[in-house]
């Protein structure tokens, strides 16, 4: 609420006004306040697997306030020296794992408890090897 690449400039950059100041809460119980119409939006993270079990909708920043926060990932350079196979296994994977798709992911770990593993390989077996 006080960081200025937070809510006063989105306030801003959409015109957005509201009759009483925005509450702040932990961001674990945002989705569910948000589908209990207790607040009206909230500021997640498109990955987030609670977006499609609750039937919530992401909106479009249209104005491109924030940046994008793409994921990606960071090796030692001795692991690619000493494996070479895990850089082309990870640039295999680029491109590949769409927002909605890891919005399955993370729910299946964080919602449904699943084995982060067995979640993984669901998906390569499904989506990547067609």
């Amino acid at each position: 609420m006080e960081r200025e690449d937070g809510y006063p400039g989105l306030a801003r950059t959409y015109n957005l006004q509201f009759p009483v100041a925005p509450r702040v809460m932990d961001l674990g119980l945002t989705y569910k306040a948000l589908a209990n119409r207790q607040v009206d939006f909230i500021a997640g993270n498109s990955t987030d697997g609670l977006i499609d079990a609750l039937g919530l909708a992401v909106l479009e920043d249209d104005k491109h306030y924030f940046p994008p926060y793409d994921a990606v990932p960071l090796i030692r350079d001795a692991v690619v020296t000493k494996h070479p196979e895990v850089r082309e296994a990870l640039r295999a994977l680029g491109g590949k794992i769409s927002e909605s798709a890891m919005r399955r992911m993370n729910y299946a770990v964080d919602g449904q408890h699943k084995d982060v593993k067995e979640v993984v390989g669901d998906f390569l077996s499904r989506e990547l090897r067609q």
